[in-house]
């Protein structure tokens, strides 16, 4: 299965192909409600998508409950009590606070993945597809 996402008023979703329906299924994420989808056509499964955030939002709306957002901001990590000590150390150092520290290491990370040459995804620890089947044969 191939995976992909949709996004429709700051819902995202996942999106795949299953071979043994014949059809696109998906479903939202981050929140704990289920809100799933289907689709024979991409067409199809972007009408089914916003339908089914519309009539999550409405259901929410006739039951008095606030509708889930995605991500409070909020994640609790649990590290290795030698990193802990490491971010620390270096937050104190640079004058600002561990949280500052990890957002700005996530996000530097995260525009690094997105911003790979798709011939880097191939690469490993040790080295590349090529590499290892030259090493293999050898």
């Amino acid at each position: 299965m191939n995976t992909n996402t949709m996004t429709y008023l700051g819902y995202v979703s996942t999106v795949e192909y299953s071979d043994e329906d014949g059809c696109f299924i998906g479903r939202v994420l981050g929140i704990d409600d289920i809100v799933s989808f289907e689709g024979a056509s991409v067409k199809e499964l972007r009408t089914d998508f916003e339908n089914a955030v519309n009539s999550y939002v409405a259901t929410c709306q006739e039951l008095g409950k606030i509708p889930e957002r995605q991500c409070s901001g909020k994640l609790l990590v649990r590290l290795p009590s030698e990193l802990h000590h490491k971010l620390t150390v270096e937050s104190g150092v640079r004058g600002e606070s561990i949280n500052n520290l990890v957002v700005r290491a996530l996000q530097s990370a995260y525009l690094r993945r997105k911003t790979a040459k798709p011939s880097d995804s191939k690469k490993t620890r040790t080295g590349t597809r090529k590499e290892r089947q030259r090493i293999n044969r050898d």
